[in-house]
C-alpha cells in the first residue's frame, strides 16, 4: 500500500505566487508518472530512496537524472518529464505545484530550469528545513489561504538560500536579491552585536564575494552600510528620547560607550552628546 497526502489550493487571488497541488508519498517499486507536460512548476524533495527523472529539452532529447535521498527535482512547465520510484530503494518524497508571476523569477534565484533541473541543499541540514518547510504545507489541513501562501513564501526563501546552484547564478537579479537579504537582515539585528561575516553566512555568501555584490547593488561596502545605518538610528534616539548616550550605543549594538562615540562622530562630525545638544527636541 501506498501511503500519501494529497491537496487542491483553490484560492486564485494570489497573483504573484500560489499553490496548485501539494502532497507527500511513499512509492511502491517503479511507481512511475509521466510521459506528462506540466502547466506549473512541480519540485519534489526526495526523503529517502532513489529514483529516475527523465527530463526531454525543446528539442525533445531526454536527459536522464538518477535522484537519491535529501536531494530535489523541479519539472518545469512546457516540457515533457517522466519520473519513477527505484525498483529496490523506491523513494519517499514531498512535493508542492506551484505558479505565479513570479515563479520563474524565484526559480531562476534557486539556480532550477529544466536543463538543471536537481536540487541540491548545501548542507544536509538544509535540506532538513526544505523539508519540515513543505511538510507544514502539507500538512496543513485546516489553515488558511493567506497561511498557505505565507507558508509558501517561507519554503521559496528556503529553496533559494539554501541551493548550492544558485552560486553559479551572475545575474544582476540575483545581485539585488542578495543585498534586499542583507539590508532586511541588518534592519532585524542591528541593535545586536553582529559583524558582515554574520550578514554574509546569512546570504550563504563567501565573505569576500558578499562584499562586492552588495557594493555593486548598494554603492557602500556593508560595513559602511551597517555602521551608518546604526548611526542614523542613534541619531534618532539622541533627539527624541532621554535615554543615556550609553544606553543609546547598547541600543544599536556598540556595548562600548567609547567605540560607540568614535563610530558616531565618524558619521556626524562630532560627538553623540554635542549632536544632541545641537538636534534636541524640546516638548512644548
Amino acid at each position: 500500500m501506498m501511503n500519501h497526502l494529497f491537496s487542491v489550493f483553490q484560492d486564485e487571488r494570489f497573483m504573484d505566487l500560489t499553490i496548485y497541488q501539494y502532497g507527500y508519498e511513499q512509492c511502491e517499486p517503479l511507481h512511475s508518472f509521466g510521459p506528462y507536460v506540466r502547466n506549473n512548476y512541480l519540485f519534489h524533495y526526495v526523503i529517502s530512496g532513489k529514483g529516475c527523472l527523465h527530463a526531454n529539452d525543446e528539442k525533445d532529447n531526454t536527459t536522464v537524472y538518477h535522484i537519491a535521498g535529501k536531494s530535489g527535482f523541479l519539472v518545469e512547465p512546457g516540457y515533457v518529464n517522466t519520473y519513477y520510484a527505484d525498483k529496490k530503494e523506491p523513494w519517499e518524497y514531498v512535493w508542492i505545484e506551484f505558479g505565479g508571476l513570479r515563479a520563474k523569477e524565484y526559480v531562476e534565484l534557486a539556480g532550477l530550469s529544466y536543463k538543471n533541473p536537481v536540487y541540491f541543499p548545501d548542507a544536509p541540514e538544509y535540506g532538513e528545513k526544505i523539508q519540515e518547510r513543505m511538510m507544514t504545507i502539507v500538512k496543513s489541513h485546516n489553515a488558511s489561504s493567506i497561511e498557505l501562501i505565507g507558508n509558501l513564501y517561507l519554503f521559496i526563501d528556503c529553496l533559494i538560500k539554501y541551493s548550492s546552484s544558485k552560486k553559479q547564478l551572475q545575474g544582476g537579479k540575483l545581485s539585488e536579491f542578495y543585498a534586499r537579504e542583507a539590508v532586511v537582515y541588518i534592519e532585524h539585528n542591528y541593535n545586536k552585536n553582529i559583524t558582515i561575516e554574520d550578514v554574509a553566512k546569512k546570504c550563504q555568501l563567501d565573505r569576500s564575494y558578499f562584499g562586492k555584490v552588495f557594493k555593486k547593488v548598494v554603492g557602500q561596502s556593508p560595513q559602511d552600510f551597517l555602521i551608518h545605518y546604526r548611526m542614523t538610528k542613534a541619531a534618532d534616539a539622541l533627539i527624541v528620547t532621554n535615554d543615556s548616550v550609553g544606553d543609546i550605543g547598547i541600543s544599536v549594538g556598540y556595548p562600548d560607550l567609547l567605540h560607540f562615540s568614535r563610530a558616531f562622530k565618524g558619521v556626524y562630525g562630532m560627538s553623540p552628546r554635542e549632536y544632541r545638544q545641537k538636534n534636541k527636541i524640546i516638548d512644548r
